[in-house]
């Protein structure tokens, strides 16, 4: 018989809900053993369970795009890449962000800010006839 860990002591140990376990294995991302009509883990288990954990909070990455990932593609490091992009992308996207939030700050006319000098002078409108 394979040593294996029952599914409360895998939950607490990555500080996952149940739920969250047996979300992952309706999705197919993991398969426990069952032993009493419980859930048991083997070390197999527990690294991929440790894997999809890593890549849902430290890659981002979403369980569709971890699913493919563990689905045998013939290159996962082009999902990496892949996603990658994305993050550029998003950390772009979040610099014009806090940029356009900073300019905002400066504006003079804190009561209106459709009146900020900085705001009109940046803006296109159409001509008013």
């Amino acid at each position: 018989m394979t040593a294996a860990t029952p599914i409360r002591a895998v939950a607490d140990h990555f500080e996952l809900a149940v739920s969250t376990l047996h979300y992952w294995e309706r999705r197919g991302l993991i398969t426990p053993h069952r032993r009493g009509g419980q859930r048991w883990y083997d070390t197999d288990q527990l690294y991929r369970i440790a894997l999809i954990k890593e890549w849902r909070t430290s890659g981002l990455f979403s369980l569709e795009q971890i699913a493919l990932m563990l689905s045998g593609v013939p290159d996962w490091r082009e999902e990496v890449v892949a996603r990658i992009g994305e993050i550029e992308q998003q950390q772009a996207e979040l610099a014009g962000a806090r940029s356009y939030l900073v300019r905002l700050l400066g504006c003079r006319s804190p009561e209106d800010p459709e009146r900020c000098p900085g705001f009109r002078a940046e803006t296109e409108i159409p001509a008013v006839r």
